[in-house]
């Protein structure tokens, strides 16, 4: 008896109470969605006018910016080698895609905002893979939208648009002749002409002290110790100026010096003679699109592309054992000179660089 009082003392404590006013099985109500606000150009046949007006303007001017883009590189030549060719070309052809890509965003914004439809709706998605039927309704659907965003009635806008777009990839593929060397030699600019001859020729010469990057300081055999490496330039290569084609001649001349024991060195019968006590020199001129090869693995004697994770094998003539690389890095041949310093036997036997020029 007296557990089934205390049954019903539990449940009488679990009824809610009236005075609370809960209700528990009242769903919550849909409030629907607030009063549709017209817009202006939804009112007034003038104010659209006017916002398809500004829509194309802008779409015009993205293809003006493009134009000037392209205008600017042709103007502002940096093949000249002139410093201020090379800052304008820089600013004004930045100033143009600016252009091009600021008014082509604007105005596909002032678009949708003020001209496509605003009407709001709900597309409900289908639990289960589309049947035939879902393909006329996709057509139904790009129609309703054709419609609404008056894409295909509002010529001005499509039109301009279409020209836009189009303009605004131009500049880009424009920039690409610069990345090559132009075809002809000019004896004022001589970095200037055949890729296969500037590439195959550096400043390196026989006798050329090696010398760290960026000061310039020669290099001594008894500096480079096992395990290490040292960024390289040629040590007259830090008494030219930048108008004197400094950038050009080091971006072909940068060398990694590196030491490491000289049996582990896998060497050929004609290479013998082109390191010294293990210290081997290569260029850093990665042989896939030009990276700079800087990072050292001094336990695996790997040299690693940050670019594209091409791997060279310091230890066998830097051989590629990974990655797009398609051949081995240029070795720089290196002796020492009567004071112990570092010096180049010659320059490079092959051209640095990219693997995609045309060699003979």
């Amino acid at each position: 008896m007296a557990h089934d009082d205390d049954s019903q003392a539990l449940d009488r404590a679990y009824q809610p109470s009236p005075g609370l006013g809960v209700a528990v099985s009242d769903p919550v109500q849909n409030p629907g969605l607030p009063p549709h606000r017209e817009r202006m150009t939804d009112k007034d046949p003038r104010a659209e006018k006017n916002a398809a007006r500004t829509v194309y303007s802008l779409f015009y001017l993205s293809l003006a910016g493009s134009i000037w883009a392209v205008a600017a590189y042709m103007l502002f030549p940096i093949e000249s080698g002139a410093l201020i060719d090379i800052r304008n070309n820089n600013l004004f052809i930045g100033l143009g895609i600016a252009l091009a890509l600021l008014a082509l965003g604007i105005g596909a914004i002032h678009w949708s905002k003020a001209l496509m439809s605003d009407k709001e709706f709900i597309e409900y998605r289908h639990p289960t893979r589309g049947k035939d039927s879902t393909r006329e309704a996709a057509i139904a659907a790009f129609a309703a939208a054709n419609e609404e965003s008056g894409f295909g009635r509002r010529s001005m806008i499509r039109n301009s648009l279409i020209a836009a777009v189009v303009a605004s990839i131009i500049p880009g593929v424009t920039l690409f002749r610069g990345l090559a060397p132009h075809s002809g030699a000019n004896p004022e600019h001589p970095h200037v002409g055949d890729p296969v001859a500037l590439l195959k020729h550096t400043m390196w010469d026989k006798g050329m002290r090696l010398a760290r990057d960026p000061d310039g300081t020669p290099i001594r055999a008894a500096d480079v110790t096992l395990g290490s490496a040292f960024h390289v330039i040629p040590e007259e290569l830090a008494e030219l100026s930048h108008h004197d084609g400094y950038l050009e001649e080091k971006a072909k001349a940068i060398v990694l010096l590196m030491r490491l024991r000289p049996e582990q060195l896998i060497e050929a019968d004609d290479r013998k003679d082109w390191s010294y006590d293990g210290i081997v020199a290569y260029s850093k001129v990665c042989t896939h699109v030009g990276c700079p090869v800087a990072l050292y693995e001094q336990q695996t004697h790997h040299l690693l592309c940050p670019c594209h994770q091409s791997q060279f094998d310091v230890t066998d003539h830097a051989k590629v054992i990974f990655g797009p690389a398609a051949r081995p890095l240029p070795q720089l041949p290196i002796m020492v000179d009567d004071e112990g310093y570092l010096v180049a036997r010659s320059d490079f036997k092959e051209p640095v660089g990219p693997s995609f020029w045309e060699r003979h």
